[in-house]
């Protein structure tokens, strides 16, 4: 599901505007950003479900380049490259982002332990 329609879901939809410049990049807008992003068969953002590894930022006068690594809840979900290319969007939207690139990883493997205690909780895992 695209994040700009998590108000499906009954959730925020953050203004995502362009423009800036590679200093008002902040790793938080790019968190933000990332939480607009939900697997289309889970009620839950991909930042709450804990398929962000790694971000990283480096700053230069043409722009921000954003690097990702994320997984999927299960190596066979048909829909990893349709959600990592959402999380690409949506960072590319933030004000002085100039590139972004999310990496599918498996290693670690992915578990539920890796949720959030409130995407636990939505689920009915605690």
């Amino acid at each position: 599901m695209a994040g700009r329609d998590a108000d499906a879901l009954g959730l925020d939809v953050p203004d995502l505007a362009p423009g800036g410049s590679a200093r008002d990049v902040s790793e938080d807008a790019i968190w933000a950003a990332l939480a607009t992003c939900y697997d289309p068969e889970i009620p839950v953002n991909i930042v709450e479900l804990g398929l962000i590894y790694d971000l990283s930022v480096a700053r230069s006068p043409k722009g921000a380049r954003v690097g990702v690594k994320m997984t999927l809840t299960a190596q066979g979900c048909g829909m990893g490259p349709s959600i990592a290319s959402d999380a690409q969007s949506r960072i590319e939207a933030l004000p002085g982002v100039a590139e972004a690139r999310v990496d599918v990883v498996w290693d670690p493997p992915w578990n539920a332990a890796m949720m959030s205690p409130e995407a636990q909780r939505r689920l009915g895992m605690s």
